[in-house]
C-alpha cells in the first residue's frame, strides 16, 4: 500500500526547525551556565587566595611596623647613650684642666707681680692684679703667650701709681684658656690629662 502524506510538508519542516532551535537555546543556555558557574567559581578562589595574600601582608605590615618601633625606640637609647658618653668623655677629658689652668697661672707669673682677681667667661679669661712696673707686665703677657695653655693675651688696661718711692703697676688683661695644650709633647699633653 503506497502512503500519501497529506501535511503541509513547510509546517512539519518548520516544527523541526523549532525543536532544533530550541534544543540550540537549551544547549547555549546550559553552556553559559555553565560558563558562568566555572568563572564564578574561579574567580571566587581567586579572590579568597588573594585575601589571604592581602591578610598575610597586613600581619606582616603590622609586625614590620611594630620592629620599626622598637627599632626607634633603640636609636633614641643609643642617642642618649651616646650622648651621655660624649658628656662622660668631655668631662674625662677636662677634669684636670682646671689643675693645669692653676699651675700654668702661677708658672707663668714672674716674681714682682701679684694676682688679685681671676675672672672666667668661656673660653675667656680676665686677670686682675698689680705688678712693680710696666715691664714685669710685659714680661707676664710673653709667658702666657709662650705657654701651650693660653693663647692671646690681650692688655685691656695698666695704671701706674706712685706711693713714696714705690712704684705700683695695676693691670687688667684677658687671654684665651685652650682646654687642649697647643704644642705636642708639651707638659700638659692630652695623654697624661686622661691618665
Amino acid at each position: 500500500m503506497t502512503k500519501i502524506n497529506l501535511l503541509d510538508w513547510r509546517t512539519q519542516r518548520r516544527e523541526q526547525r523549532k525543536q532544533r532551535f530550541m534544543v540550540m537555546v537549551g544547549l547555549g543556555a546550559a553552556a553559559g551556565i555553565t560558563i558562568f558557574a566555572v568563572g564564578f567559581i574561579v574567580m571566587s578562589n581567586a579572590l579568597g587566595l588573594q585575601n589571604d595574600r592581602n591578610a598575610y601582608l597586613k600581619q606582616q605590615i603590622t609586625e614590620v611596623d611594630q620592629k620599626i618601633k622598637e627599632i626607634e625606640e633603640l636609636e633614641k637609647v643609643k642617642s642618649n647613650l651616646l650622648a651621655r658618653m660624649a658628656v662622660i668623655e668631655e668631662l674625662q677629658a677636662s677634669r684636670s684642666a682646671s689643675v693645669h689652668f692653676f699651675d700654668e697661672i702661677v708658672n707663668t707669673l714672674p716674681d714682682g707681680v701679684t694676682i688679685t682677681v681671676i675672672k672666667q667667661s668661656g673660653s675667656s679669661v680676665t686677670i686682675e692684679g698689680a705688678a712693680e712696673s710696666n715691664g714685669r707686665v710685659s714680661t707676664y703677657m710673653k709667658n702666657l703667650e709662650a705657654s701651650p695653655w693660653f693663647d692671646n693675651p690681650r692688655l685691656v688696661v695698666i695704671k701706674t701709681s706712685e706711693t713714696g718711692a714705690l712704684r705700683r703697676s695695676d693691670f687688667t688683661l684677658q687671654v684665651k684658656n685652650l682646654t687642649k695644650p697647643t704644642e705636642p709633647g708639651s707638659e700638659g699633653n692630652l695623654e697624661e690629662i686622661e691618665e
